[in-house]
């Protein structure tokens, strides 16, 4: 090795870890917006439990309680816990929704309508905010990168990013929803839940692995928070040596 390889060497080795770091940043970014793990378990086991207390006694009532019981049962726990219950929430609302819509109709197969619509209303935004070129999935993920809107107009690589990742969100959702809505006209509500149950993970997860593929290989966000720190710190800084030179004056 000659004395000028060892620059190339160590860009090469600066580099590799500066792409190891954003994959670190990426992935630690999207497992706190979609919940990880828990939020998953927190997204399917209402839905889940409903169709198995269904499947066995045929009972909407019964069915019904147990999935609000034990969306209340993650939110007290995530409560107790202290830690974040968005995702917890989120997951009551849906299920509540769901109950209403069985009760009022009196048609076990309609609990699973709110989150049908609400899934494919989402789609529609991913592509149609994409189109307008505020990517969704930029306006969720932003604050967490702390970057808020500057990929907008100062990161067009970042932009780009977010919206190959919003386009794959919405034709992910769109497929679901193309599988979903004719089985809800006629499959029976025993094959349909379980179907539904069967899709709630795979295409959240290839639409989470697809987003950290494009963002892993876009340029890292800008920190706009440490920005208004820096400046913050800066103006501190100016004003102490103003009045530092005025009061050398005054003496």
């Amino acid at each position: 090795m000659t004395s000028l390889d060892k620059p190339t060497s160590d860009t090469d080795r600066t580099t590799d870890q500066q792409e190891a770091d954003a994959r670190a940043v990426t992935e630690a970014a999207l497992f706190e917006a979609f919940g990880g793990v828990r939020g998953m378990v927190e997204t399917v086991l209402p839905g889940l439990l409903f169709v198995t207390i269904f499947t066995i006694d045929k009972n909407l009532t019964y069915s019904a309680v147990a999935a609000v019981a034990v969306s209340l049962g993650l939110v007290a726990v995530r409560l107790i816990r202290k830690d974040t219950v968005k995702h917890a929430f989120s997951g009551v609302f849906g299920v509540a929704f769901g109950v209403v819509f069985a009760k009022m109709t009196g048609n076990a197969k309609d609990f699973y309508l709110p989150g049908m619509l609400y899934t494919l209303g989402l789609a529609l935004a991913y592509l149609v905010s994409t189109v307008a070129g505020l990517p969704l999935i930029g306006l969720i993920l932003g604050p967490v990168f702390k970057e808020n809107l500057s990929w907008r107009t100062r990161n067009p690589g970042r932009k780009k990013a977010y919206a190959k990742a919003s386009y794959a969100w919405g034709l992910i959702l769109l497929a679901k929803c193309a599988i979903l809505f004719p089985l809800y006209w006629w499959a029976d509500t025993t094959q349909f839940g379980w179907v539904l149950i069967a899709l709630k993970i795979p295409p959240f997860l290839l639409a989470v692995y697809l987003t950290w593929v494009f963002l892993a290989k876009a340029p890292p966000p800008i920190d706009v928070f440490a920005e208004m720190e820096a400046e913050e710190e800066a103006e501190k800084a100016r004003k102490a040596a103003a009045a530092e030179a005025s009061g050398g004056q005054e003496l």
